[in-house]
């Protein structure tokens, strides 16, 4: 690599010599200081005289005679070998332009132009060597390499360089090639296409293979995500080539990218065949993509069918084939090119020629049924370039002639002879015209805006592969006819090329450690994320309200859960709850149909009555807790609850306070105290008891009532309706106090327990206050610890567990006297203790 280097350097910095001390020798022998030359007028193949002299430099035959340069004196070369009849295609473009310029009587109107194309044998030595008279512009610099060097000689004098064939992507520095110009898209353009196409198809795993050099690794940097990458060095073609074979029948990639000369990939095809590897889907450069001897390869038919790529754009040139075939020597006798040419086509030699080893032809020869390179008007791509180049230069020095403006009195108009490279590349770089196909076309920088052909390598009836259009690129816009590709598969079904399949809606992409970034999993977003479309990089958290759907593609509506009548859990409470309303009626009409017996009249009937009334209240509020809450329920339940204990407790409360009363009344002193306990008394008792209930529970509804309320902090699909404690103080405040009457109450049927047992309830209340206060102290922790609907839940299984626990300690004894054992019900069993 090193030594390539300093070859190079060498190599460069003799070429620069050489084209210096031309322009010397041209300013020697010239008139005027701005004159500069090309020498060696002896491989002057065309020319024309003109007003103004069109250069063009080609490489017709790629070999030179050996001729021992000492650099004493002007190199001389002689081209030899085959004639290259592309490029021989290339010179007649060029020519017929000029030659359709002179009869445009609009384009550069009483001018005319003229041409000196050189063969420069492939040659960099030759290209700078071959100076006679004076030319303001080139046409030429088929490769990047020449042309970096010709744009570098002739930057210094401004000669503006149109190349029709250079590619390189670092041409385009106008710092360093301020003179160059292109017809051709730079590859950058290329490379940019194929990776749209790429992302079009969504292949994301594609095998490359490439030249080792600035226009294969440069063409790769748009693929960010690839199987393998595999090199190819011009100078090893053979042993790269069947490396580059292995790599690719060992990768799971389906579709390979190659940017290689023809040569490389007709050795890589031959590998391929060799192995067996004919499933492959190859995307093309355009510098093989419209290869015909590739095309016509026999490897190539078993291994590249369905071959998709861009090739530069191909037009017509129109009366370009007429012209072509109606060539003939005897019109032309002076072109020596044409001459070799009908030799080597027609194997006789022309009546000009002083060709001895060829019989003479007869003059009956024709162009007209001759099937070549050079008569082939099929694909006009590079030769289109150089028609466009001829027209560029054309139109930059219709520019710089015109006249300012139509006084011709006073109007100071550049005469075709006083024309300099410098003026001529100032309005090159300014032309905007429409070509003689209808196209618009403008330079930007040096460069033209990328047009492209987009075609496919099919399959014909006969079986061989033939070359068909499928589409174009014009700048950023492809226009591909899908339905018309045919794949490698040899159907139309696009082959797949991806590392991992894309991440369906409801999933998100989570990369693969140490895999490239086409490679991932596909995560199942969690519960209340989504993802709603193909390989999502992160999941969306869906907002309070909203919840995700079962595939995680969209947020719906949160389901609104509370506790209702109609699945179990409300069943069976509601049920519940019912049942022990009916119990506390069937104990009043027991206890109402039995008022007159002394079981009855001995325990205080009218409070008894009062009792069972609250706690048919309490398990009624229990069923206002069941259903969908509203303004008002949320209110009402709570204070009913609240009323309805206050007053089951307070009667209870009274009741003992009168036990206590009864059975002290016999003690001196006592009988305010009996007085107190009256039966007006009693009722103004548990009035008074329950109303500072009822005062709470005022206080706390008019100043910070329940309201509905969505509970957002449980996340699920569902969210509970229920009714929010705006004040935690006023709740409270209302079990506080139905605490305190029960505390209150279980202190004094304590004191009272050992009064005589068929009198006293104290018993019975103590047992019972003993059950509501172990029900509501663990109600407490329950209701805080339960979600949702569960805490109200929780609530109403308190009131009935607590209800009930009153209702049968209180009344269950006394109804089964009453109801089993009568004997009992008389005043004379009562009276007996």
């Amino acid at each position: 690599m090193m030594l390539d280097c300093i070859s190079s350097v060498l190599w460069f910095c003799c070429a620069l010599t050489f084209g210096l001390w031309g322009l010397g020798m041209g300013l020697q022998d010239s008139e005027t200081v701005r004159c500069w030359t090309w020498r060696t007028n002896h491989n002057l193949p065309l020319s024309q005289d003109g007003d103004i002299v069109i250069g063009g430099s080609i490489s017709l035959h790629y070999e030179t005679s050996a001729i021992d340069n000492v650099y004493k004196q002007v190199p001389q070369y002689n081209c030899t070998g085959s004639l290259v009849l592309y490029e021989l295609q290339n010179v007649y473009a060029m020519i017929y332009a000029v030659e359709e310029i002179n009869r445009n009587k609009r384009l550069l109107p009483g001018i005319k132009v003229g041409y000196q194309i050189f063969d420069n044998c492939a040659s960099l030595e030759y290209i700078i060597s071959t100076v006679k008279s004076y030319i303001p512009i080139i046409i030429g610099g088929e490769s990047s390499d020449r042309s970096k060097i010709l744009s570098t000689i002739l930057g210094p004098l401004s000669v503006p360089l149109i190349s029709y064939w250079a590619t390189c992507p670092c041409l385009s520095d106008r710092r360093l090639y301020p003179n160059f110009f292109r017809t051709i898209p730079s590859d950058i353009y290329q490379a940019r296409t194929l990776a749209q196409l790429a992302k079009h198809f969504k292949w994301t795993w594609i095998g490359a293979v490439v030249m080792q050099n600035d226009y294969g690794l440069g063409a790769i940097k748009g693929f960010v995500c690839l199987a393998f990458l595999r090199t190819v060095r011009g100078e090893n073609i053979v042993t790269d080539a069947r490396e580059a074979a292995l790599t690719i029948q060992a990768s799971t990639a389906k579709v390979i990218i190659i940017f290689a000369w023809s040569l490389v990939v007709t050795e890589l095809f031959v590998q391929l065949d060799r192995i067996n590897v004919t499933d492959r889907q190859f995307l093309a450069s355009e510098t093989w993509s419209t290869s015909g001897d590739l095309l016509q390869h026999p490897a190539t038919s078993r291994v590249a069918r369905g071959v998709f790529g861009v090739a530069i754009r191909s037009s017509t040139i129109d009366g370009f084939e007429a012209y072509i075939r109606g060539l003939h020597p005897s019109q032309r006798p002076d072109n020596e090119l044409l001459r070799e040419y009908w030799e080597k086509e027609f194997g006789c030699a022309p009546v000009s020629s002083s060709s001895a080893s060829l019989p003479p032809c007869n003059g009956t020869e024709s162009l007209y049924g001759v099937h070549s390179h050079f008569t082939d008007m099929s694909q006009l791509r590079v030769t289109y370039n150089v028609y466009l180049a001829v027209y560029a230069a054309a139109h930059a020095l219709h520019s710089l002639l015109s006249c300012p403006n139509t006084d011709t009195s006073t109007s100071n108009c550049s005469s075709a002879h006083q024309v300099t490279p410098a003026q001529l590349l100032e309005h090159l770089s300014r032309v905007n015209f429409t070509t003689p196909q209808g196209e618009r076309f403008y330079f930007q920088g040096g460069d033209i805006p990328a047009k492209y052909d987009l075609i496919n390598w099919q399959k014909s009836p006969e079986g061989s592969l033939r070359l068909s259009l499928i589409g174009n690129v014009d700048g950023f816009d492809i226009d591909l006819n899908e339905t018309g590709i045919q794949w490698s598969t040899g159907s139309s079904q696009v082959p797949v090329a991806v590392c991992s399949v894309s991440c369906a809606p409801g999933t998100r992409k989570a990369g693969k450690k140490g895999k490239p970034s086409c490679c991932f999993d596909c995560i199942t977003c969690a519960s209340g994320e989504i993802s709603n479309k193909t390989d999502s990089l992160n999941c969306q958290r869906c907002p309070p309200e909203y919840w995700s759907n079962a595939k995680g593609t969209a947020c719906i509506p949160r389901q609104q859960d509370f506790l209702s009548f109609d699945e179990t859990l409300g069943i069976t409470l509601t049920t519940v709850a019912l049942f022990g309303a009916v119990v506390t009626t069937a104990v009043f009409v027991v206890f109402l149909y039995y008022r007159q017996t002394p079981m009855v009249r001995a325990n205080n009937s009218e409070l008894s009555f009062l009792l069972l009334v609250s706690l048919k209240l309490c398990f009624l509020c229990s069923l206002v807790f069941i259903g969908r809450p509203s303004v008002w329920s949320c209110r009402f339940q709570q204070a009913a609850f609240g009323i309805s204990f206050a007053l089951s407790i307070s009667c209870l409360q009274v009741k003992t306070m009168v036990v206590l009363a009864a059975f002290r009344s016999a003690r001196p002193g006592a009988g305010m105290f009996v007085k107190w306990f009256g039966p007006t008394n009693q009722r103004g008792s548990v009035c008074l008891l329950t109303s500072m209930q009822i005062i709470i529970c005022i206080v706390w509804l008019s100043v910070s009532p329940p309201e509905p309320h969505l509970d957002l902090s449980v996340q699920g699909p569902k969210v509970t309706l229920e009714c929010a404690m705006e004040s935690v103080l006023g709740f409270s405040l209302v079990l506080g106090y139905i605490g305190l009457l029960a505390c209150t109450c279980l202190l004094l049927a304590f004191l009272a327990r050992k009064l005589p047992d068929n009198f006293n309830e104290a018993k019975l209340i103590t047992f019972s206050m003993l059950i509501f206060c172990a029900v509501w102290v663990a109600f407490v922790p329950a209701y805080v610890s339960s979600p949702g609907k569960y805490s109200v839940a929780v609530e109403i299984f308190a009131i009935l567990a607590s209800s009930y626990g009153l209702l049968f300690c209180i009344f269950a004894p006394k109804c089964f006297v009453i109801l089993l054992r009568p004997a009992k019900n008389t005043k004379k069993y009562m009276m007996r203790k």
